[in-house]
């Protein structure tokens, strides 16, 4: 039977914000919030990822965040790399919002697809977004699942050196330089064991142009980022089933961010992928979609 598919609908939310999202599945089943990382829309959770968890019995919800896709742009804060290179090297810098402004979005979106609990499973900064959920309304947050993700504390996640001119180069005034750009990336941070079929990361470099990508948005995003606060203690107090899953060829968010992260959440899984770089490669989603079916799992048999 195929799987039921709302196709995109918006949520506003009280703070002005409106939210691009789709669902898949039966919305009886379990939700599943699915938290992309930077400058991600909704579509890099892809399709055929969101039907297996949704054929697995759980009802999925994809966003697009605030400053990507088709959700609202605010593009009256404008960031310069000065900005970001002054907060990467922790000098200090401001930032339109927040992680915690980026959760709060989230379940203003849960608030209005009238769902009061969920499960929730982000990746890179969608992880560190999916902690803070957690940290901040606990009550809300049925378990946990964070991949190739950090606690925000400035030890431990770093970059390897060869990654940052990927991140912080042009991507260009063009759909075909933005396109070109993104292959670039992901052959610097991406998962040489599992590699992306070309014509599959082209399509989502299109898609992801034309649904609305602005690099001030990602700046914003980055800014989100760097200027993090450290939630190891806070991590410490949860309680809640957890999966923390990580690569150990991770070269944007290294290793030890999972480590940590999975060390500070009492009694947190953790799965470490040998090969795996930053991405959610094809070969592995029977992987992800286990470690997030189980997550789930040990939360119900707690209820």
């Amino acid at each position: 039977m195929p799987i039921t598919r709302s196709g995109e609908q918006f949520a506003s939310l009280p703070s002005g914000i409106d939210i691009c999202h789709e669902t898949f599945g039966d919305a009886g089943d379990p939700p599943i919030l699915l938290i992309m990382g930077l400058g991600g829309p909704m579509g890099w959770w892809p399709d055929d990822f969101c039907e297996l968890l949704a054929e697995r019995g759980l009802f999925v919800i994809r966003f697009d965040q605030r400053d990507t896709g088709r959700s609202t742009k605010l593009r009256q804060h404008r960031i310069g790399k000065v900005e970001i290179v002054r907060a990467f090297a922790g000098l200090g810098a401001e930032a339109p919002y927040s992680l915690a402004d980026l959760a709060d979005d989230a379940f203003g979106l849960l608030d209005h697809l009238d769902i009061p609990v969920a499960h929730v499973a982000g990746v890179s900064k969608g992880g560190m977004i999916a902690q803070t959920m957690a940290i901040t309304n606990p009550s809300r947050v049925l378990s946990l699942t964070s991949i190739m993700s950090s606690t925000g504390k400035r030890s431990v996640g770093w970059q390897n050196p060869k990654a940052i001119p990927a991140m912080l180069g042009s991507a260009g005034r063009t759909r075909d330089a933005y396109v070109a750009r993104t292959l670039r990336t992901q052959a610097v941070i991406g998962s040489s064991s599992f590699p992306t079929d070309l014509d599959r990361a082209t399509a989502r470099a299109v898609e992801t142009y034309d649904r609305g990508w602005i690099a001030s948005g990602v700046g914003r995003h980055m800014l989100a980022v760097l200027t993090q606060d450290d939630r190891t203690e806070q991590l410490q107090q949860l309680d809640l089933p957890t999966t923390v899953i990580h690569g150990l060829a991770d070269p944007l968010v290294n290793k030890s961010g999972g480590r940590a992260t999975a060390a500070a959440i009492p009694d947190a899984e953790l799965v470490e992928i040998a090969g795996m770089g930053h991405d959610l490669p094809v070969q592995l989603y029977p992987t992800f979609i286990q470690a997030i079916v189980e997550t789930v799992d040990r939360a119900v048999s707690r209820r």
